[in-house]
């Protein structure tokens, strides 16, 4: 009965789109703002489609879920700590990891080497290594993990043997307010959640009424991933999936991870290619290409003819013509001779849904796939939030970039609601299957009447949307854990070298204290693409990198040094006006890191005494076609 009732309501939402193809707003007048009915639509779209693949189905292997205890030893070596779980004493990369770590995260690690522990004794009756032990050897190697200056850490000793570090922030984990809208990155966030600091900010996903965020900004300023460098950016997933899985730890959520599904390479150059494919295949012909140019055309076509175009999205393309455009993509894409100007728009949509779908690894990974769906499960909005943060920041780099191109055109199309009838719920129910439903999951994900499920990762797909400015920092606790592993990792060194570290510790601190109390500094600025020599500024506590940048502005106007345009300056009215500038952290206990301008300096100076800053142009945006 169930069954029948759920064919009649696809024939009806059929029936509906049908409908709309000829008046584009009566169905959307008619229908609830939380229907479900893009949703199944386009799921049972999606099983057409696929209907007349079972061949190639036949060739790929389902996500599967880990053994016990293989779960375990996947996620240490995720997260750089799997010599744990070995024979060998903890090395010298996996101390300096722990030293970082919060008592949650701490406590996060603890958790999976004792359960592979006891999987292990499980399997083989053997004596297996006691998670006392491992934290207890790792406590004792002789390594001094120097102190950070702007993060106060409490080291208690817990029963297992191991220290726990808690990070605290001088302005509190409520961002001193106390308002629900503040989004405090300063403190980690499984530490918010045990301390029980979170403002309870339940919602229903009612697309009108998603609260506002503001992110909270400390003395350092916001930091996005496309500010830090790549060598700095390879250390954040690690340490975001630790966090990630303590957060999980203290909610009570179960973080599972799928085994990664196999399928035979495709034939194809463009439709089921992974995305390392099509990026090495891109990057000879653009080398600095971080989002696979058929995307990236796709993109521009529905952008340039479609965001105003009702139920673009939503009104399903002709399945031979996207056939034929498949066919001939293929053939001439590279050869530059495709022309999409008479590309109808509906059918472009159905390439970028085809597209996602036929990627042989879903765009959210197989791996993830299943975290991301868990995180329906938070009721919290913030703490949802959160999680899907650092989902984000763990995500491969290419399916990183992909998703927030993606996520931007989304956007885009949902500003253009009142002209296309597509609104932010409707576009995620769109959306979804081709996000959650992949080839080789079976396509069992959220179908079967599981209402729940299908209306949870719609609202995970709309959050995305909507905060993706949010999801897309990197909160200031782990830039923080990055900093200490840059420190750290300069400082290893043998019984001999001992008494000199010490002594450089106890010059260091007084240091510290002595720029502490100094009310101003005066440092030098590298502009050297500009000008020959240093901009020499004068420090206080009120000075910003904005300040900087006005003040080289005021420099090069006063000595009137010729500058070219490409260097990211433009004379007019015989002065120099900034075009695309930015002060730049580097080195250090950093690799390379964009400075937001609310930055301050002084701060950052005692963060970072021996990095430079450098004035230089914002690097180019990703080359489009």
């Amino acid at each position: 009965m169930e069954a029948a009732l759920h064919y009649i309501y696809i024939l009806q939402t059929c029936q509906c789109t049908m409908d709309q193809s000829q008046s584009g707003s009566r169905c959307r007048k008619n229908s609830d703002p939380l229907s479900m009915n893009d949703f199944w639509l386009e799921v049972e779209n999606i099983k057409q489609m696929q209907g007349g693949s079972d061949g190639e189905e036949s060739s790929s292997s389902e996500p599967s879920t880990p053994e016990e205890g293989e779960a375990e030893a996947d996620w240490l070596q995720d997260t750089g700590l799997s010599p744990l779980i070995g024979d060998q004493n903890p090395t010298e990369d996996n101390v300096l990891i722990l030293s970082t770590l919060t008592r949650t995260q701490t406590l996060a690690v603890q958790r999976r080497v004792d359960s592979y522990s006891r999987s292990l004794r499980k399997r083989t009756k053997q004596p297996a290594r006691d998670v006392r032990d491992v934290f207890n050897r790792a406590s004792q190697t002789d390594i001094v993990v120097e102190e950070n200056e702007t993060d106060e850490r409490n080291g208690t000793e817990d029963t297992n043997g191991f220290t726990e570090n808690t990070t605290k922030s001088s302005s509190g984990l409520d961002g001193g307010s106390g308002r629900s809208d503040v989004y405090n990155t300063d403190v980690a966030y499984s530490e918010q959640a045990a301390l029980g600091h979170n403002d309870n900010c339940k919602t229903t996903w009612q697309p009108e009424s998603l609260p506002h965020f503001q992110i909270q900004k400390g003395r350092l300023g916001v930091t996005r991933v496309s500010d830090l460098s790549s060598l700095d950016m390879k250390q954040i997933p690690p340490l975001a999936l630790i966090e990630l899985t303590a957060l999980c730890d203290v909610l009570e959520l179960d973080l599972k991870r799928n085994k990664a599904a196999k399928r035979r390479p495709s034939d194809s150059r463009l439709f089921g290619v992974s995305l390392a494919s099509l990026l090495e295949q891109d990057r000879k012909l653009m080398s600095n290409t971080q989002v696979p140019l058929i995307l990236q055309a796709i993109l521009n076509c529905l952008e340039k003819n479609g965001l105003e175009l009702q139920g673009i999205l939503r009104i399903c393309g002709s399945q031979a013509r996207m056939k034929s455009l498949q066919q001939r993509l293929e053939r001439n894409f590279y050869a530059g001779l495709f022309s999409w100007d008479e590309v109808n728009p509906h059918d472009a949509a159905g390439l970028l849904k085809l597209f996602l779908r036929e990627l042989p690894s879903p765009l959210l990974t197989a791996e993830y796939l299943p975290a991301f769906t868990a995180v329906q499960k938070i009721t919290d909005l913030k703490q949802r939030l959160q999680a899907l943060n650092l989902l984000i920041l763990v995500l491969p780099e290419a399916n990183r970039n992909t998703l927030k191109a993606l996520l931007e055109f989304l956007s885009k199309v949902a500003s253009h609601e009142k002209r296309n009838l597509m609104s932010l719920w409707n576009i995620a129910t769109i959306m979804a299957p081709n996000l959650f439903l992949y080839r080789g999951s079976g396509g069992r994900s959220q179908e079967g009447g599981e209402k729940q499920q299908a209306e949870g990762v719609a609202g995970l797909v709309m959050a995305m949307v909507h905060y993706q400015d949010l999801l897309w920092t990197v909160p200031t606790f782990l830039l923080s854990q990055v900093r200490k592993l840059n420190e750290n990792s300069s400082k290893r060194f043998n019984e001999r070298r001992l008494l000199n570290f010490l002594r450089k510790i106890n010059i260091d601190k007084e240091r510290a204290e002595k720029n502490h109390t100094e009310p101003c500094k005066q440092v030098k600025i590298r502009a050297s693409l500009f000008v020959k020599d240093s901009l020499a500024i004068q420090l206080n506590e009120g000075t910003q990198a904005a300040d900087v940048l006005k003040k080289f502005q005021e420099h090069v106007n006063h000595r009137s040094w010729q500058v070219v345009s490409s260097m990211g300056l433009i004379k007019c009215n015989n002065s120099f006006a900034f075009n695309n500038l930015e002060l730049y952290e580097v080195g250090g206990n950093i690799g390379e890191h964009c400075l937001d301008p609310d930055t301050y300096l002084l701060d950052l100076y005692n963060a970072n005494p021996n990095g430079e800053w450098v004035i230089k142009p914002s690097p180019p945006s990703t080359p489009t076609l």
